[in-house]
């Protein structure tokens, strides 16, 4: 302050403040451009779908950005009370919000486990059933997003549907893939009908 111009000290807490704003404000830029690049290079790394990209993008900003405004109200002389209250209400709302999309944000996690773990890829013939003895659905993965794995039925007389699971499906259900083409599924024969065929080489009564 003795070094500074007489006519400067009533701007000097003026400035001082614009600063600590200022500093906020390039911090929180880049933070967010740090968290940007470690979320695209782990995007590349992982194979991870562009929506994954994106939605975790915007949550960093969001967070990070809100911090800084925060930080910034508090410099300016806003009350921390009146920003605990502001905090505690937004995060109710939230957790309400989370708790009543928590089947879609699963999946949405799912989808992320499922490019880091890789039980699914793109192009497999995979079968998922309840347990490992019974036959339950099969085909051929197509699509994986967010919130559901596409996959294309195949059929004996060359036409197929397409079902959409849930990606948390996979975590919950045993899954059976193929290297290549899968077998066909065997179907045995039903008491009635083995009963009513007689056997071979026997005589007729």
């Amino acid at each position: 302050m003795q070094m500074l111009p007489q006519w400067l000290y009533p701007w000097v807490p003026s400035i001082v403040l614009g600063a600590q704003i200022t500093l906020l404000i390039v911090g929180a830029w880049l933070l967010r451009a740090l968290f940007g690049r470690l979320v695209r290079s782990t995007s590349t790394r992982h194979g991870l779908p562009p929506e994954f990209t994106f939605v975790a993008l915007l949550a960093g900003k969001i967070v990070i950005y809100g911090a800084a405004l925060l930080l910034v109200l508090d410099r300016l002389g806003v009350s921390a009370t009146v920003l605990w209250t502001a905090f505690t209400g937004f995060a109710a709302v939230a957790a309400v919000a989370f708790f009543a999309a928590w089947s879609v944000l699963s999946n949405i996690f799912c989808s992320f486990l499922i490019f880091v773990t890789g039980i699914v890829r793109l192009h497999d013939h995979i079968e998922v059933v309840e347990n490992g003895q019974t036959a339950g659905l099969r085909g051929q993965v197509i699509d994986i997003n967010l919130i559901y794995t596409t996959v294309q039925e195949h059929s004996a007389d060359g036409s197929g549907s397409t079902l959409k699971f849930p990606n948390s499906m996979f975590f919950q259900r045993i899954t059976r893939t193929w290297p290549g083409e899968p077998p066909a599924p065997v179907v045995a024969p039903t008491g009635a009908g083995a009963a009513s065929q007689p056997p071979s080489g026997g005589a007729t009564p």
